[in-house]
């Protein structure tokens, strides 16, 4: 006989399920992510931990999913226990992560332009520093980190803009400076933006994104404790057999036990 509410069951399953099923995309984009940057040998240690995180983070979910729906539908205690003790873990991870995040996330965009700060004039940077902001410059198309005159009169061919852009003058525009000869100069069209505000837009994007996850799995983790814990319960207390009352019998009464003397004799004259 089920101990568990149905309704509560199919709820929980369902909930379950769809946790798995974002485990299993978590899977499939770490291997396409794997895949795409196989080739790229920069900075690989890093790129392996990321990896690696990522495999561990989809596995698990999709496992706790897994465990979850089995021990509902199953109506297996240990199965719950240990889905709920996994949910309460994950919940105080997410938020011990979601909080600090959370309260420092105004304040990145300062210590950003500090470290960008740290490297001008770009002309004057090491070599490494320069082929990082000439690889930024290249895929934001933008020409220095606060201004194109960050690298002086020295600008780099990154900042280039292509010949069909020339027109556009909110994309790119005129200036006059120095490329490689001191002595030669000349109007070159360059990107007219600065990088570091288009760089601090997909940082503040991503890290709204990855707050939004974070607090949505500690809502989930939450929500997954609330269901469990009711589960749990209902396994503990099962709904006991109902106890069939007998209505008694109405009871007719029967003849008295005496009945009262009746003179039927005619009254005396």
């Amino acid at each position: 006989m089920a101990q568990i509410n149905s309704c509560l069951k199919r709820t929980f399953i369902g909930f379950n399920l769809f946790f798995a099923l974002v485990g299993a995309i978590i899977l499939c984009l770490t291997v396409f992510a794997q895949i795409v940057t196989n080739g790229e040998d920069d900075d690989i240690e890093n790129r392996t931990y990321g990896l690696i995180c990522l495999y561990i983070m989809g596995a698990v979910t999709m496992l706790l999913g897994l465990l979850g729906a089995y021990g509902a539908y199953k109506e297996h205690k240990i199965s719950l226990i240990v889905f709920l003790v996994c949910m309460v873990i994950g919940s105080l991870v997410m938020i011990r992560s979601g909080i600090p995040t959370a309260v420092l996330r105004p304040q990145v965009e300062g210590f950003l332009e500090e470290k960008f700060s740290e490297l001008l004039p770009l002309n004057m940077a090491t070599i490494s520093q320069k082929h990082f902001v000439n690889n930024m410059q290249t895929s934001l198309h933008c020409c220095g980190l606060f201004s194109y005159t960050d690298w002086n009169e020295d600008i780099p061919s990154s900042c280039d803009c292509p010949s069909d852009l020339d027109e556009e003058s909110d994309t790119c525009k005129q200036v006059v400076g120095m490329n490689r000869y001191p002595f030669l100069k000349q109007s070159r069209s360059i990107y007219s933006k600065p990088c570091f505000p288009i760089l601090m837009h997909y940082v503040l994007l991503v890290a709204d994104i990855s707050l939004g996850v974070v607090f949505t799995l500690a809502a989930l983790a939450v929500l997954g404790m609330i269901l469990s814990s009711i589960m749990i319960h209902q396994l503990r207390h099962p709904n006991k057999t109902p106890v069939v009352y007998k209505v008694p019998t109405i009871f007719i009464p029967g003849p008295p036990k005496y009945q009262e003397l009746q003179n039927d004799l005619p009254p005396p004259y």
